[in-house]
Formats: C-alpha cells, sequence, structure tokens
C-alpha cells in the first residue's frame, strides 16, 4: 500500500478478526514506534506487547473506553517515565502522540485496524504488565485484522471540510 492509502484507510477499529499478526509484522509495527520523532530525541517512551488473551481481557479494564482490547490480536501499551514538571510532561504526551500514530499507520499499511485508548488505571497496567513505579501507561494501542473485512481507503470521511480546518496566511 502507499503511505497516502494507508493513511486514508487507517481508522479507529473496534472489533477485530481471530487471525493472528505474524511476528515480523508486530516488530515493524513497534520499530515505526521506536523510530518516531522526539523533542530533544528523548524517546520517552517503552512498549509493552501483550498477545495472551487473559491478559488483554484484564488489560481492557484500564479505561472505560478499552473494551476492544479484550478482542485484540496484540495491544501495544505505550508507557513513559514519571516525570516532574508541566514541559517535560507536554513534551512526552506529543512525542507519545507521534509514536502511536506512526505504529498505528504501519499497521494499516499492513491491513490490520488499531484501536487507541487512554490507560487511565494504573494499578490495572501494573498488575498486568509489572509496569514499574518509576514509569506510567500513557494509552493502549489494539491491534488486529479488522472483522468487518480489509482496510480500504476512505472516501467519505466523517471530518470537518478541508476549507473549514484549513486557514492560508491568516485566520
Amino acid at each position: 500500500m502507499e503511505t497516502w492509502d494507508a493513511y486514508r484507510a487507517r481508522r479507529n477499529v473496534r472489533e477485530f478478526s481471530t487471525t493472528a499478526i505474524p511476528s515480523e509484522v508486530l516488530d515493524q509495527i513497534l520499530e515505526a514506534g521506536r523510530r518516531a520523532p522526539s523533542a530533544n530525541n528523548r524517546q520517552p517512551w517503552d512498549f509493552v506487547v501483550v498477545t495472551e488473551r487473559a491478559a488483554l481481557e484484564d488489560l481492557s479494564k484500564v479505561w472505560v473506553g478499552a473494551g476492544h482490547v479484550a478482542r485484540s490480536a496484540a495491544t501495544i501499551v505505550i508507557a513513559t517515565p514519571v516525570e516532574n514538571g508541566a514541559d517535560a510532561m507536554s513534551h512526552a504526551e506529543f512525542d507519545l502522540g507521534q509514536a502511536t500514530m506512526a505504529m498505528a499507520l504501519v499497521a494499516a499499511d499492513h491491513g490490520i485496524g488499531s484501536g487507541h485508548a487512554l490507560a487511565h488505571d494504573q494499578e490495572v497496567l501494573r498488575s498486568v504488565i509489572g509496569l514499574p513505579p518509576t514509569h506510567r501507561g500513557a494509552y493502549v494501542l489494539a491491534l488486529g485484522f479488522p472483522s468487518a473485512g480489509p482496510l480500504h481507503p476512505i472516501e467519505r470521511l466523517d471530518r470537518r471540510p478541508f476549507d473549514e480546518v484549513v486557514h492560508w496566511h491568516c485566520w
């Protein structure tokens, strides 16, 4: 798939087939996250991959909107060091967002759907993945082949119109 097609095909998927993700594809998705840009090249991320069904079901309890995690083929927990100061946290959040999107885009390139969610309940994370107290979970990225069929570029996008969003030279 071309990058533009993968980008237009990427969507939040919440229902997954039972097909496993090949390990080499999962590695490539994780490599995309590892290569994501970050402020001052700090790379404030660690990725924990969960594929065991019981653990995925437990992990789906990290936030009220994370039920799809239980049905995923794999879910990546995106963790970051606990930091003091608003600037450090803002930079980390921006960087984690870029890593998350990089992984979602490479997943889409392989026909794999993704659905992100907040990692709100840190105690659940600690019990499921052994997250140390020096880190916090920021997001989870559920992955799997969409049960509704293959990804394809979305032509009728439910987004604000281009001319309403884009401003040239001034507001």
